[in-house]
């Protein structure tokens, strides 16, 4: 075998342990006992040699081959023992018979000699003919042996025939046979089985096995979320994992019998800088998953979050630079799966121009193509260069090719695809600074519709890093967090996608305003430009938005935009997450929030650009990010704002707000009789008529109606518009009202994203709260009944949610190494009567019930929560008051609540650690 992580005597020595076994039970008359014995004795040598790889493999934790290939080669020791014992001690034969011969061999991973430290051990026994009984008992005591051994054995008894017969019905069985490789027992039949089957079973049968295969990968593929950056990849059957590499060697072999991936090279399908690439990443992908096996104890492929954060540290990844080693490790994982990507589709491709059928000549006349432009050529139906030499002498030509691409609607050839990843040096600053450079760029991102698809193969091939070199360091860049679906590059080519498909009209029922100012008309070039930079800036320790936005001021000129147009880009960089933050984190209720972002965007053209640009950006997070909540939130702000700015900021007021929320009021209320109208409408403080729509305010009008001092009246509305259901409580009101109902409410399943408290003149709460269930669906009325006795329950003390939350607050075992430092702002700007108290810290299940609880046992008054989520993060924002109704505006009041509103959540997360 070749390297080792250690000389193959240290690890296990067959001879001599077989010999060793066999001296200890010769006078051992039973078998039993014999074999207990046996397993003893191999036990132990597994477990030590076991431990030295393990401790050979922590000092060289890169040296993945070294280790499959000695795991692989004790595994051999331990089958040929056990094989040993069954023959000569167990079932001794003095004269065996022609049909009583039998060969073990290793097939799929370990007949290549790849095993991981817990990877199954597939055994084909070999017969001649029929199986002998003595055969039989052999295969049967070794078995036995090896599962006491704990060994997850999988295991077949044929003869060649059969494996010519079976492999030809079943392409799985081909498969595990064409990695066939003896380890004991008779050479001559397992040297016949490797004759017939490249004779009978594998000649001439190569484009079927390729058809098969790559049918297998696209399946596979879709099974693992299509994607090569799902950010919990698995290692083994994801997109540029290690099958995808397995792939390309089956199909080498099968059609070239090359003995390994080296092979690959001399049969003219991979050259040698490829095979070195594909090498690398098959030793990187096999560290990762023989990691993965040490840390879990078992097989196990899935790079879930938390094992990520230990497989970086076992790899001797460090932070730096403001970055996770976890998030430096992904990315090296990333640009891996893209490597072995674009091996794939080379490979794919060169096998393509060897077996691809001829095209039927009268049917290639009927069909219609587009012809392409002077200097390139089509191949397969994909563009090359009509001249390598020719396609280099003008540099220009590395971009152009993309944008042929786009116009004729075809792929680009492997062929092209190496000349340009090999001659991106080209890509220089002279070639960045010429205006057709430019014009091709933008062309790209503007002019045929789909830019997506030409951004990604620029990106997968180096282009776009090399064009703009400031893009480089965010390629297959991972965000250690569970809201980002998708590595930076990735994102940012997502959100030019939705913006795409917005300009097609394809989201105009899911998108109506982003759909309505595109079609009115906004400057594209400025949009566009302003995604493909928003999050430039990651990855360092300074802010990204203000980093990106320093980025955007040198790139947006060298892509040929003018001063007012590089301005805006600038700007909308800098400000990309204002609207989202406004939106989510404020109350859109409040006028000041209005007044504030009015403020900051200034004009009309400005708040068009950033609402285009905040949905893309929610949109190109992930599916599941995008939903009806935060779309109602947007239209909202966007309506008034776009009036604010019409109308001027001084008609954003709460007197004007205040009189025309009553003038509704009455009209939806037009069948109650005078005197309780007007009492309805006097019993209540300004801030009610501000922070509700009249709906609700008509819910609490009747819900107030007679209600009496003992009673809790709650009124349950799915809203499917919102993505939610809006809960309306009235009753007397108590101290800590808001406190109690969150806990009854996280005590039944319910998530709130939003909520708001009142206190009428009269002395009652009126609270409403918008809520979810666990999948962010609207809570269904169908709960409503055990959501009211809870309710009743806990404001009467029987339960106390502290508590009764106790064994449900826990925190995923996935997103445990997730990293949420708490953040606690106060803010007095913010609102006219209100400090924002702003928390950003890990979510679980009891936190919004802990803060509020120890707001009221401060004396604080929450008037409205604004509840903001980003996967395990979230932030909370309460618009408070002091028992007197004042701001907290002193300095130590405001350092005492933070002191204790952190001790709450440390105290919460410790319980949660606990639980989980």
């Amino acid at each position: 075998m070749q390297d080792m992580l250690l000389p193959g005597v240290e690890i296990i020595d067959p001879r001599a342990l077989s010999a060793t076994i066999s001296s200890a039970i010769a006078g051992e008359t039973d078998p039993r006992e014999a074999r207990a014995v046996a397993v003893r004795h191999l036990t132990e040598a597994k477990a030590a040699a076991n431990a030295a790889l393990a401790t050979a493999f922590a000092e060289r934790p890169l040296e993945a081959r070294a280790l499959t290939r000695a795991q692989s080669h004790l595994t051999d020791g331990l089958v040929s023992t056990a094989f040993d014992l069954a023959c000569h001690h167990f079932h001794p034969l003095p004269t065996p018979t022609e049909a009583e011969r039998l060969s073990v061999l290793a097939v799929g991973g370990y007949g290549r000699a790849e095993m991981a430290p817990f990877s199954d051990v597939d055994l084909l026994f070999l017969t001649p003919w029929k199986m002998t009984p003595w055969a039989e008992s052999v295969i049967e005591t070794m078995l036995y042996i090896l599962w006491d051994l704990k060994l997850k054995v999988g295991h077949s008894s044929r003869t060649v025939k059969d494996c010519i017969r079976l492999g030809r019905e079943d392409i799985t069985i081909r498969t595990a046979l064409l990695e066939h490789r003896q380890i004991t027992g008779d050479t001559a039949l397992a040297q016949e089985l490797d004759n017939a089957l490249w004779a009978e079973l594998f000649r001439n049968s190569g484009p079927e096995f390729i058809e098969a295969k790559l049918a297998e990968r696209a399946e596979r593929h879709k099974r693992q979320g299509g994607q090569r950056y799902v950010l919990e990849p698995n290692v083994k059957e994801g997109k540029g994992g290690l099958r995808d590499l397995q792939t390309l060697y089956w199909i080498g072999k099968y059609l070239n019998r090359v003995p390994d991936a080296a092979g690959l090279v001399q049969a003219g399908l991979l050259t040698q800088d490829e095979y070195e690439t594909f090498n690398r990443a098959e030793n990187f992908l096999w560290a990762v998953r023989c990691h993965l096996h040490y840390i879990c104890k078992r097989a196990m492929d899935q790079l879930t979050f938390d094992m990520q954060v230990e497989v970086a540290a076992r790899m001797g990844y460090h932070d730096s630079g403001g970055r996770r080693a976890v998030e430096v490790f992904m990315q090296d994982y990333f640009r891996h799966a893209t490597r072995v990507g674009e091996l794939t589709r080379v490979f794919l491709t060169q096998l393509e121009a060897r077996h691809a059928k001829p095209e039927a000549g009268i049917m290639g006349l009927f069909r219609r193509r587009k012809s392409v432009r002077a200097g390139f050529r089509l191949v397969q139906g994909r563009i090359d260069a009509a001249d390598p030499r020719n396609f280099l002498a003008d540099k220009l030509n590395l971009l152009r090719v993309f944008e042929e691409g786009l116009r004729t609607g075809y792929l680009l050839h492997p062929n092209i695809m190496r000349l340009i990843a090999a001659n991106l040096r080209l890509i220089d600053d002279e070639m960045r600074e010429d205006p057709e450079a430019q014009r091709i760029f933008l062309d790209l991102l503007l002019k045929h519709g789909n830019p997506e698809r030409s951004l990604r193969r620029m990106n997968e091939l180096g282009v776009l890093g090399a064009f703009i070199p400031e893009f480089e360091p965010i390629v297959a860049m991972m965000q250690f967090n569970v809201y980002h679906h998708y590595t930076v590059d990735e994102h940012i080519i997502q959100c030019i996608s939705t913006l795409a498909q917005i300009e097609r009209g394809e989201l105009v029922e899911e998108l109506p305003l982003s759909s309505d100012i595109l079609e009115k008309g906004v400057s594209r070039r400025v949009l566009y430009v302003a995604l493909l930079l928003h999050d430039i800036g990651k990855g360092r320790p300074e802010d990204h938005s203000i980093l990106g936005a320093q980025i955007a001021r040198r790139v947006a000129p060298r892509l040929g935009l003018n001063d007012e147009e590089c301005e805006t880009v600038e700007w909308l960089v800098r400000y990309h997450l204002l609207m989202s933050d406004m939106a989510q984190k404020r109350d859109i209720g409040d006028p000041r929030t209005v007044r504030d972002f009015a403020k900051a965007v200034k004009t009309r053209k400005r708040l068009d650009l950033l609402t285009v640009l905040t949905v893309c950006d929610i949109r190109g997070v992930g599916p599941g990010t995008w939903n009806n909540w935060k779309a109602m939130l947007l239209r909202r702000l966007h309506s008034e704002t776009a009036e604010a700015l019409e109308n001027g900021l001084e008609n954003v007021n709460r007197e004007r707000r205040e009189n025309e929320a009553k003038r509704q009021l009455r009209e939806v209320l037009a069948d109650w009789d005078a005197k309780d109208l007007r009492a309805e409408l006097a019993r209540h403080y300004a801030p009610y008529w501000q922070g509700l729509l009249t709906e609700t305010q008509a819910v609490f009008a009747r819900l107030l109606r007679d209600l009496d001092d003992t009673e809790i009246r709650i009124d349950l509305h799915p809203d499917p518009a919102r993505d939610a259901t809006r809960a309306c409580f009235a009753l007397a009101d108590h101290p800590g009202i808001f406190s109690r109902l969150a806990g009854a409410l996280a005590l039944v399943g319910a998530n709130v994203v939003d909520a708001r408290t009142y206190t009428s003149k009269d002395g009652y709460a009126t609270a409403v709260f918008w809520i979810q269930d666990t999948d962010g669906h609207p809570y269904e009325v169908s709960r409503l009944p055990r959501l009211r006795q809870m309710i009743e329950k806990t404001l009467r003390g029987e339960v106390v949610p502290r508590e009764a939350l106790a064994d449900r607050d826990k925190v995923k075992k996935r997103e445990r190494e997730f990293r949420f430092p708490t953040h606690i702002t106060f803010d007095n700007e913010g609102s006219e009567i209100y400090t924002i108290i702003e928390v950003d810290t890990r979510d679980r299940p009891g936190l919004l019930y802990d803060l509020t609880r120890t707001l009221a046992a401060n004396n604080v008054y929450i008037a409205s929560a604004v509840i903001a989520t980003f996967g395990a993060q979230v932030v909370d924002s309460f618009y408070v008051k002091d028992m007197f109704g004042l701001k907290l505006h002193q300095k130590h009041r405001q350092e005492a609540l933070d002191k204790k509103l952190r001790q709450a959540i440390a105290e919460g997360a410790k319980r949660a650690q606990a639980q989980g």
